[in-house]
């Protein structure tokens, strides 16, 4: 069966990396619009969207990909995924490293890989290199997801998706706090988190009863829900592969998602939609929509032929969408090293700024009184400057994959 080019799969993929850079890149991550902020814990807001569209667009993409890699034969299948799967969790460690030296007062010291962090305040807490992050879940979440489709194939791998999804489900509720084992004290990935990654390369984030905290929102535990997400996203890839572009493919996986999004409002009752413990029902819900977005994207671009500026502007981002991440990650990393003199403070003390934080500061923190419009404008700023770069990339036919 040859297969058919589906256009509007890259525009998806493309339109979520675009997304990415937009909430990862605010101008002050305290002055934030609501839609673009993560939830607090449980819930989902549209930014608690990207994430798992991304998964899922991986998986889609992996439908199109495994006969080939069928074809020629489980070594050439091993070798390729578990090659790239290394090199995605690589290029995020290195990423989480990056630029490997901070400056320490006037000079720059090298960032060592763990320490003991000690607060103006006095307060010591463990610190280092995070071990997890956003690239690391992707390739583990390809490498276990690949390796089910590939030796398990459709059917098996939707029945692995659903015993991942329950067995999940019961872990947190029986292994957590009998209290509240789906709360951030509770869940019980953070118990393993600590024991394999230790607190030193892990997430510190606010304090609780007075102490720093350490949670990591792509731990290991969590991730195991996410690598049923690549399943769904292959799943829906291959059918829509199977049946082609006709009304009854588009119609079936409009009713799926329906169906889909349903189904995680009712675990949601005793499974919470919640993103950084990555509930089941949080799965199977932005399952959903990323379904029903593809569906309507499908029917724009495929049936309606309704292509243009606004989807070309997306895929070129799906075109080198690692690519950009990283750099989208690396660059404002790398540019706190060259500091520009700003001003001083009410004590006499220099305060330095990157080229980043002096165009926030200087221009779109002026724009309007409301400090979340800068910071949002400062966002887009960043959007386009990127988009410029993946678009002089594909003008050149220049596609950096790994």
């Amino acid at each position: 069966m040859q297969q058919q080019r589906y256009y509007s799969l890259d525009v998806f993929r493309g339109a979520t990396v675009a997304l990415m850079i937009l909430v990862n890149n605010p101008g002050s991550w305290a002055s934030i619009f609501p839609p673009l902020e993560h939830a607090k814990w449980n819930g989902c807001t549209p930014t608690d969207l990207v994430f798992p569209f991304f998964l899922f667009a991986v998986g889609n993409a992996m439908a199109f990909v495994m006969p080939k890699f069928e074809q020629k034969g489980s070594k050439y299948f091993l070798i390729k995924v578990i090659k790239r799967s290394i090199l995605i969790f690589g290029i995020g460690l290195l990423l989480n490293w990056s630029p490997f030296v901070q400056w320490s007062g006037n000079e720059l010291v090298f960032k060592p890989w763990s320490y003991i962090h000690t607060n103006a305040n006095g307060t010591s807490y463990e610190d280092g290199v995070r071990l997890l992050g956003v690239l690391q879940r992707i390739a583990i979440c390809y490498l276990i997801a690949s390796l089910i489709v590939y030796y398990f194939k459709p059917k098996g791998a939707m029945v692995a998706a659903i015993i991942i999804l329950f067995a999940y489900w019961l872990i947190s509720l029986l292994a957590g706090n009998s209290a509240d084992p789906f709360s951030i004290t509770g869940h019980f990935a953070r118990n393993i988190d600590i024991a394999v990654l230790t607190k030193y390369h892990m997430l510190h984030i606010d304090k609780i009863d007075g102490k720093v905290f350490h949670f990591d929102y792509e731990g290991l535990a969590s991730t195991t829900a996410a690598i049923a997400q690549v399943i769904m996203g292959y799943l829906i890839g291959y059918y829509i592969q199977q049946k082609g572009k006709t009304y009854e493919m588009l119609s079936n996986i409009l009713v799926a998602a329906i169906l889909f999004m349903a189904a995680g409002y009712c675990w949601d009752m005793v499974f919470p939609i919640n993103k950084k413990i990555w509930s089941s029902s949080y799965t199977i819900y932005t399952t959903g929509l990323a379904i029903a977005t593809i569906g309507v994207l499908i029917y724009l671009l495929e049936f309606k032929n309704a292509k243009g500026a606004w989807s070309k502007f997306f895929d070129v981002f799906g075109k080198n969408p690692l690519f950009i991440f990283v750099l989208s990650g690396f660059l404002p990393r790398l540019l706190t090293l060259f500091r520009i003199n700003d001003h001083t403070d009410e004590n006499g003390n220099p305060v330095y700024l990157s080229a980043f934080g002096w165009f926030y500061e200087h221009i779109c923190k002026n724009i309007s009184t409301d400090l979340r419009v800068g910071s949002l404008v400062y966002a887009i700023s960043m959007i386009v400057m990127y988009w410029f770069i993946v678009y002089l990339l594909d003008k050149k036919k220049i596609y950096i994959k790994v």
